[in-house]
């Protein structure tokens, strides 16, 4: 798999990061783009990505910095859960158990391809202080191990002005449920 970019399509990408970036300052207040695009052209790997990230829907930006690592946090950022990383169920494990109707693939295994890692609950409520995100799709978050285990998965979504955290079978997936990912940088 190549993970760089042409050097068109590099350009093409960070002009599209830095207008968001621009747009959502309320999101990172704090940060200067010149540091953000020093970073991120020092390390194609995570370019490579965010362009993932940005091809599937995602909307990346950046959410918050990491002062102790100096890292840049960016968390998929579009309205609804991205539309190219939907209906899928969590694991590999839930998708090889599906007898018929299996999904084309499944949250954790996309998600590893990306280079990305998928929200945790706590990184999904963070991300809903930030604006009002999954009005009408979910998203499938990071299910502990416990509940795994036993053959579920959670996933997250906004209604009633409200963050809500449900549970389903890991093999389970629907047209309007996908996956958010995050990314240090």
């Amino acid at each position: 798999m190549n993970l760089n970019l042409s050097p068109e399509h590099r350009e093409d990408l960070l002009k599209v990061l830095e207008a968001r970036f621009e747009k959502n300052k309320s999101r990172h207040s704090s940060v200067e783009w010149i540091n953000v695009q020093a970073k991120l052209e020092a390390d194609t790997k995570k370019l490579w990505s965010l362009n993932e990230m940005e091809k599937t829907g995602g909307e990346p930006d950046i959410v918050a910095y990491d002062k102790s690592t100096n890292e840049y946090i960016f968390f998929d950022c579009s309205a609804e859960s991205p539309k190219g990383r939907r209906s899928l169920c969590y694991d590999r494990e839930a998708h090889e158990a599906r007898k018929e109707f299996k999904p084309e693939n499944n949250a954790v295994d996309m998600a590893a391809a990306m280079g990305i890692e998928l929200l945790t609950e706590e990184q999904y409520r963070e991300l809903q202080k930030l604006g009002k995100f999954d009005l009408k799709t979910s998203s499938w978050v990071k299910t502990p191990a416990g509940i795994r285990k036993l053959g579920g998965a959670v996933f997250c979504d906004r209604r009633y002005d409200t963050v809500f955290l449900y549970h389903n079978g890991a093999e389970s997936y629907y047209a309007a449920r996908g996956f958010r990912g995050w990314l240090k940088v």
